[in-house]
């Protein structure tokens, strides 16, 4: 990786912290270039601004998740169980989701860069719904909502409790094994 590439890939990874610890309005810039050991002048020539920054920030690691996490509408237990784990790893993901409907989406689509990615989930959900697996009376984008926030029911988000992978392996398993069967009873026809 050549220094400009290193440079900016050191801004987007203290900005991820930055934001996800601090939100938008919280985030500072010199900050963000101190942890990236880079400066400001920098930071500015990559993303124009801090807005700009974290809409890359937010947009990568949203992305990833979507792409990490293989959706099956045929095993929506399993889904939801890879949505919690994948939670439990990059924890920083769901706190910029939350900040970025905070202060930017306060209603509707919070991630709209990957519609294909949305819509194949959707159609395989429909595909399960008429094939009898998943309650064909709910919206298929309803079923992939609740199925998604159940996953996040121990996350960063929780008004609960906040899971960590420093948890006892035994918290863990009983939390899939709820979540899993949950999901399980909620969808079936």
């Amino acid at each position: 990786m050549n220094d400009g590439k290193a440079t900016r890939q050191r801004l987007l990874d203290a900005a991820a912290e930055e934001f996800a610890t601090h939100g938008i309005a919280g985030a500072r810039v010199d900050r963000i270039s101190a942890n990236a050991k880079a400066n400001k002048a920098q930071l500015y020539a990559y993303f124009g601004d801090k807005d700009r920054l974290f809409d890359t920030v937010f947009q990568s690691h949203a992305d990833a998740l979507v792409t990490a996490v293989p959706f099956t509408a045929d095993d929506l237990p399993g889904y939801a169980v890879a949505l919690y784990d994948s939670c439990l790893t990059r924890p920083n993901l769901v706190r910029l989701a939350t900040w970025a409907r905070l202060e930017r989406i306060p209603a509707g689509v919070l991630v709209t860069s990957m519609p294909e990615e949305t819509g194949q989930k959707l159609a395989a959900i429909a595909d399960e719904q008429r094939a009898g697996r998943i309650d064909p009376s709910l919206e298929p984008g309803d079923v992939l909502a609740m199925v998604s926030m159940l996953a996040l029911t121990w996350s960063p988000a929780s008004l609960f409790f906040t899971a960590t992978t420093s948890d006892d392996d035994a918290d863990h398993e009983r939390r899939r094994g709820a979540l899993a069967d949950t999901v399980r009873r909620a969808f079936r026809p």
